[in-house]
């Protein structure tokens, strides 16, 4: 079958296309968009492939999809943007604007604590279902009671899907806004197509979201498990469909506020997003933009099982996770290679999201891109 692509790319970044048109003929791709903004420049905004599995809508300019953690960068950016204007300190205790998270030995936590993974509440100890799931309250109301796993800043570990609501709800206590109401407020102005919470009436751009390792998510043995282990099972299936498995394609996880998880986006969004950070205090002011952009903690996580690096929200450039060859960059992966970074050696701001879900980040997929895009520079 011919894999429908369209959009526009300048002659300059012809090998883009290329790489674009190859992933859908080599590589396995279904569905997807990428988006290159260079100087301010839209040089890049090509979509290909299907929306559907069953290969019969064609995936459109429009066409939403769930980014899963590239939200993760999003929702700090809420929260960052209130460090700037001084409502907050990345050094408050998160219970100075959430006092039901002092709770279970979390009254140390702060707000720096949070962005980069060292808060102690990867995972909810308390049994959730998915009806939980799509009630913000219920869900911050149990990770504002959890036990911490580990003495806040000792160490840390990835708050897969926590770390929306920790985040989220910390933007919801200053500004009186659910990180979906928030977020419309920042990108509206962007022309940024990106949400926590896809309204009703736009669910039929959504795509259909399709897992190479399938979608029922497995039942975590809280008798057979203790630890990291527990910890980790729980961060990833307690709500059984936190991780999306099993939920992902349908209304309820589509409409519902997870921002760790369920952000839904265009990669054009995402691109003019990261392209307006590039634009000295648009979004975010340079100095904490710079602070935020830094390694922040650095060092083995048991949930991703290897040595990481995180800044505050946003993930620094690493020789294991690049954005780019620049020192500088920043940005964030999704589950499956959905993609959203900025450089500013090199004016780059870059958006890619997909439909078809395999393991990980990093894929041929999104470093053919990469590549193609720094090759053209």
């Amino acid at each position: 079958m011919d894999v429908p692509v369209s959009g526009t790319c300048d002659e300059r970044f012809a090998p883009v296309r290329d790489a674009f048109a190859a992933n859908f003929a080599e590589r396995g791709e279904l569905g997807a968009s990428v988006t290159v903004v260079v100087g301010g420049e839209t040089v890049v905004e090509l979509v290909g492939g299907f929306r559907d599995a069953a290969r019969t809508l064609p995936w459109e300019r429009s066409t939403l999809v769930d980014v899963y953690s590239v939200g993760k960068a999003i929702v700090g950016l809420l929260l960052l943007q209130l460090v700037d204007a001084g409502e907050v300190g990345l050094d408050d205790p998160v219970a100075s604007v959430w006092p039901e998270f002092a709770a279970g030995g979390k009254q140390g936590a702060t707000l720096r604590h949070a962005l980069c993974h060292r808060a102690g509440v990867p995972a909810v100890r308390e049994p959730l279902t998915n009806d939980d799931l799509w009630a913000w309250d219920r869900m911050a109301a149990a990770v504002a009671a959890t036990q911490a796993w580990w003495e806040p800043g000792s160490r840390h570990a990835y708050h897969t899907n926590t770390y929306g609501h920790l985040i989220g709800e910390m933007v919801r206590r200053v500004t009186g806004q659910s990180p979906g109401e928030r977020l419309r407020e920042v990108a509206g102005p962007l022309g940024a197509d990106v949400h926590f919470g896809v309204p009703p009436e736009e669910h039929h751009r959504c795509a259909e979201v399709v897992w190479a390792i399938g979608d029922d998510p497995p039942t975590v043995d809280r008798d057979a498990l203790e630890g990291d282990d527990l910890m980790v099972q729980l961060g990833y299936f307690n709500p059984p469909g936190y991780s999306s498995m099993g939920v992902v394609n349908t209304a309820e996880w589509r409409s519902a506020e997870v921002p760790s998880t369920n952000g839904h986006a265009t990669a054009t969004g995402i691109a003019r997003l990261y392209a307006a950070l590039l634009e000295p205090g648009r979004l975010l002011s340079p100095g904490l933009l710079a602070e935020a952009a830094s390694p922040q903690s650095s060092g083995f996580c048991p949930v991703l099982g290897e040595e990481v690096t995180f800044g505050l929200g946003f993930a620094p450039t690493t020789a294991r996770r690049p954005f780019g060859p620049n020192p500088r960059s920043f940005g964030h992966f999704g589950t499956g290679g959905a993609l959203g970074f900025a450089d500013p050696d090199a004016s780059v701001a870059f958006g890619y999201a997909m439909n078809d879900v395999i393991p990980r980040w990093q894929s041929t997929r999104n470093r053919a891109l990469v590549d193609a895009v720094y090759a053209c520079l």
